[in-house]
């Protein structure tokens, strides 16, 4: 049987969620698309430029919006400047789709991996694969291993930390939904709760006034605040990986994507043949080892 086409699917997903709304809230949706799994071979599914995608002949970017560097450059996902800007363009060009046939999308970094029929083919914005997300969307393969850093106004009391236990007793903050306020309230765990920003900028602005004594993100994003945008603050040092699992940036699909192992193959294609080192060692050389917080 031909799988349904995205837009009868997403058709029947958005009249299911009004019809359920009042009775499940914003419970997880299941997972209601495994018809849509492709029937034949990955080559079959994945021919290049002839995704199923969400306008045929073009792959659907979506990312949030402002997009920071080092991440994109100058706030301009289209660029193909800046590591994830260029990690997009790559694997689009692994999929069989040009930069001209690639159309980018504005998404709140939350509502990327929320419950819901996605509009974008993928979503690239430092979302980190976990258990807990894979309930509502599909992942690729990791294309950045990263880790969670804390940043402080030089001179304060929290840039002198050396240990975790020197953080408890400050006022840390972070962006909301992130794997960096996770980390503050899994593994720091402080006496007081964290201050939680709907964005990086709105963390970073916190910090500057003094409204918090440290926030947390992930490294290279903090080589790049401290370099670039506060440079009166200086990087305390970095966290080690919970359980000894690397903590992985992953592109985000909706749940179900016919086009998730496609990507997936791309993402470990240029993993293989060294692309993904060479972006990041362009990009990303500033990331350097800091101190770990233990």
């Amino acid at each position: 049987m031909r799988p349904a086409s995205r837009s009868l699917r997403r058709a029947v997903a958005g009249l299911t969620v009004a019809l359920l709304a009042p009775a499940v809230g914003c419970a997880p949706q299941p997972e209601e698309k495994a018809a849509a799994s492709p029937s034949g071979s990955t080559a079959d599914t994945c021919a290049k430029g002839k995704l199923a995608t969400e306008t045929s002949g073009t792959l659907t970017i979506a990312t949030d919006e402002p997009a920071y560097e080092p991440w994109f450059k100058g706030g301009k996902p289209a660029s193909g400047e800046g590591f994830e800007s260029a990690v997009a363009y790559a694997v689009a060009d692994q999929l069989g789709y040009d930069k001209s046939a690639v159309v980018w999308q504005s998404v709140p970094f939350n509502k990327a991996f929320a419950p819901g029929v996605k509009t974008f083919d993928f979503d690239i914005n430092q979302v980190s694969i976990s258990d807990e997300r894979r309930k509502a969307v599909d992942f690729s393969s990791g294309y950045y291993d990263v880790r969670q850093a804390v940043i402080a106004l030089k001179g304060s009391k929290a840039a002198n930390a050396k240990s975790i236990a020197d953080l408890k007793g400050l006022k840390l903050g972070a962006q909301v939904g992130t794997t960096s306020l996770e980390y503050i309230d899994d593994v720091v765990k402080p006496t007081g709760a964290a201050a939680v920003y709907a964005k990086n900028d709105q963390a970073k602005s916190a910090l500057k006034n003094g409204q918090v004594d440290a926030i947390v993100t992930d490294l290279p994003t903090a080589f790049y605040i401290t370099a670039a945008e506060v440079t009166d603050a200086r990087i305390v040092g970095q966290f080690a990986n919970k359980g000894g699992t690397p903590e992985q940036f992953g592109l985000v699909l909706d749940k179900g994507s016919a086009l998730t192992p496609c990507v997936t193959d791309a993402v470990d294609a240029l993993r293989e043949n060294g692309t993904l080192a060479r972006i990041e060692q362009r990009w990303l050389s500033d990331a350097v080892d800091a101190p770990v917080l233990k």
